[in-house]
C-alpha cells in the first residue's frame, strides 16, 4: 500500500500569546492578499509586509506560499465544520424539509461572506498537495449527515443511504462552488437556496413536500 505524503504545513507550532497572534497576523494577510491578488500573484513578501513581519518570521512557521494557502484552507474548512455540526445539532428536531433549508442557508451564507476569498481556495485547492487533508472534511460530512438521515422517520427514497449522501453532499458543493465562481451575488438570495433545497428534497424524499 502506498503512503500519501503531505507538504509541512507549520514549521514550528506556536504556544506562546506572541506567537499566536504572529501566526494569526499571518493567515489574515494570506486571505487579503490572496484574496486581492490572486494565488498566482500573491507571493510570502507580500504576505509578511501585509502581516507587518519579517520575511523571515513567516519562514520560521511556514516554509513556503503552498504551505500557507494549505493552513489557510484547513482553517476554513475547520470553521466549515463547526458550524455544520452547530447547524445539524440545532435542526435535529425540525422536519427535514427544515433542517435542510437551514443547513444550505448556512452554507451560503458562510460562503457570502468573503465571496473573494472562497474563489481563490477553490481555485487553488487542487493544485496544492496537502489537498487529501481538506478532502477528508467531505468524508467527516457525508458521515454526519448519512447518521442524521438514518435516525430520522421521513420516507427516503434512496435505498442506500452512503451513496445517496455521497451524490447531496457533492452536488450541493458543486452548485455553492459554481455560485462562488460565476454568480456570488447569488450567495445571499433566497431564490438560490430555496431551489438548491428543492433539488435535496426532491432527491431524497418519496414523496417530496414542503412544511406550510
Amino acid at each position: 500500500m502506498s503512503t500519501v505524503t503531505t507538504p509541512e504545513v507549520i514549521r514550528k507550532a506556536p504556544k506562546q500569546a506572541r506567537a499566536l497572534a504572529t501566526v494569526e497576523a499571518i493567515l489574515t494577510a494570506t486571505a487579503e492578499v490572496l484574496a486581492e491578488v490572486g494565488y498566482d500573484r500573491a507571493t510570502t513578501n507580500a504576505i509578511a509586509k501585509r502581516a507587518g513581519v519579517s520575511i523571515g518570521s513567516l519562514y520560521q512557521y511556514y516554509p513556503n506560499k503552498e504551505a500557507l494557502v494549505t493552513a489557510l484552507c484547513e482553517r476554513h474548512m475547520a470553521e466549515t465544520t463547526g458550524m455544520i455540526v452547530s447547524e445539524v445539532a440545532a435542526l435535529r428536531d425540525r422536519p427535514l424539509d427544515v433542517a435542510v433549508t437551514g443547513l444550505i442557508k448556512a452554507l451560503l451564507r458562510a460562503h457570502a461572506a468573503a465571496p473573494q476569498l472562497h474563489r481563490v481556495l477553490i481555485e487553488s485547492a487542487p493544485r496544492i498537495t496537502g489537498f487529501e487533508r481538506i478532502a477528508q472534511v467531505d468524508r467527516m460530512m457525508i458521515e454526519l449527515i448519512r447518521a442524521e438521515l438514518e435516525r430520522r422517520q421521513e420516507r427516503l427514497r434512496p435505498e442506500n443511504l452512503e451513496i445517496a449522501v455521497f451524490i447531496l453532499v457533492h452536488s450541493v458543493q458543486a452548485v455553492i462552488h459554481a455560485a462562488v465562481l460565476d454568480r456570488p451575488r447569488t450567495l445571499g438570495n433566497d431564490a438560490l437556496a430555496d431551489e438548491v433545497t428543492e433539488l435535496v428534497l426532491r432527491y431524497l424524499l418519496a414523496e417530496p413536500q414542503r412544511a406550510a
